[in-house]
């Protein structure tokens, strides 16, 4: 049987990161796929992934630290935003953010899932750790058993001090754990896609709250023959059921026309797009993210609205936070796998994780109601905001994930902390 310190299921953008950052920190650590790793950048560059991640300022630091970062940059798919345009549909309410209202380059960045991945995989092909590919969890013992065994579909075991759940929103291990969440669906779906547009997208992030949902224009770094063109956009259009596969059905051209339409042609006609994906939304928290011996990170412990792009942040700042803490157990002599331990590390995380989601959901509910005095009353609000330029401020910091309180992976390294 095949021991180690930390056994990691999943190897998706939080998974692969969190490889990358235990074994940093000198533990020996399994790296459990049910697929298998991508780090091939062989696409070509009319081959988009249709999922693409905001990334905050934390996110890009925690891989600065991970040397995942020089390889994106080196993949040519990442787009710097600058600014934030967010205006309600139903009145004049509207919010603006930029980054040299904060002193810095920019805001964040928008980048393919897929290229994310990829660039994680590579760097976990230059360190030392055991992969099993193409491998399923059948089984775990529970809690009162240590070390932590798992059995994979081939009847191979693991033995680790600690199993970590980064297996997305379905997890297979917090099944396995038992570990109970509170969840709902949303009675919307996501409509994704890249587009072309006739205007450039002034490396601005758009979003249009309408009469039926939410419809964000995320600007794109996509290559052409004489260079990059900043006419493509990722769109996130969340929309009733019914009506999100309505416009999955449409052809491109009726598709582009009623996109242009409820962008208000903000950035001119929406003039090509690419294949169409619905995605049903659904609000997932783990009341425990703990049990002796495990724990869970990322989409595995809770899922959000994507109303802000904070998905991909949240779990990389779980990363960073579980590192960090089994990093100063390691270093005081403690059992990683103990309840004490990774309820410093819950501690951390569930309260943040909790109360960005609540405000996703108050978000989503007060956009969601047309009723007018509510109306009046979101307008009213968005606009005192902009006047208020702490308040603005403080939202804007919380979004782009900036703080001394930040764990170390999660803020500038050494090297670049005066830059930016």
């Amino acid at each position: 049987m095949s021991q180690f310190d930390v056994a990691i299921v999943g190897a998706g953008m939080v998974g692969a990161s969190l490889a990358c950052g235990l074994i940093d920190a000198g533990f020996k650590v399994a790296l459990i796929e049910s697929g298998e790793l991508s780090p091939s950048q062989d696409w070509p560059p009319e081959q988009v992934d249709a999922r693409v991640s905001a990334l905050s300022l934390a996110s890009e630091n925690l891989l600065k630290n991970l040397e995942a970062w020089p390889v994106i940059e080196n993949m040519a798919r990442l787009q710097a935003y600058s600014a934030m345009h967010v205006w309600d549909a139903c009145g004049t309410g509207q919010l603006n953010f930029t980054a040299a209202e904060q002193h810095l380059p920019y805001l964040g960045h928008i980048v393919e899932n897929r290229t994310i991945t990829s660039a994680l995989h590579q760097v976990l092909g230059q360190k030392q750790y055991q992969l099993f590919e193409h491998s399923q969890i059948v089984d775990m013992t529970s809690q009162e058993i240590a070390p932590r065994r798992l059995t994979l579909v081939s009847g191979e075991q693991i033995s680790a001090a600690l199993v970590v759940g980064a297996d997305g929103a379905s997890s297979k291990i917090r099944q396995l754990a038992g570990l109970p969440t509170r969840e709902w669906d949303y009675p919307h779906h996501a409509l994704v896609t890249r587009v072309k547009v006739s205007k450039p997208h002034q490396n601005t992030a758009w979003q249009r709250f309408t009469e039926d949902g939410i419809l964000a224009f995320l600007p794109l770094s996509t290559a052409a023959e004489e260079g990059p063109d900043n006419h493509y956009c990722s769109i996130v259009w969340s929309r009733p059921k019914a009506q999100a596969e309505a416009m999955q059905q449409l052809t491109e051209s009726e598709f582009c026309l009623a996109l242009s339409q409820a962008f208000e042609g903000q950035l001119g006609a929406v003039i090509a797009s690419d294949q169409r994906h619905v995605i049903p939304l659904r609000q997932r928290h783990a009341k425990r993210y703990v049990q002796s011996g495990l724990v869970l990170v990322g989409d595995a412990a809770h899922t959000i609205h994507p109303l802000a792009g904070q998905g991909v942040n949240l779990g990389l700042l779980d990363v960073a936070a579980l590192v960090e803490t089994l990093k100063q157990a390691q270093q005081k002599g403690y059992d990683i796998s103990s309840l004490g331990v990774l309820e410093n590390y819950q501690a951390q995380r569930r309260g943040d994780n909790l109360r960005m989601m609540t405000l996703m959901e108050s978000f989503s509910r007060l956009f969601g109601n047309q009723h007018p005095m509510l109306s009046l009353l979101r307008n009213t609000g968005m606009n005192w905001v902009q006047k208020l330029s702490p308040i603005k401020q403080h939202l804007a910091q919380q979004a782009m994930g900036v703080g001394a309180h930040l764990p170390p992976l999660s803020q500038a390294p050494k090297s670049v902390k005066n830059t930016l």
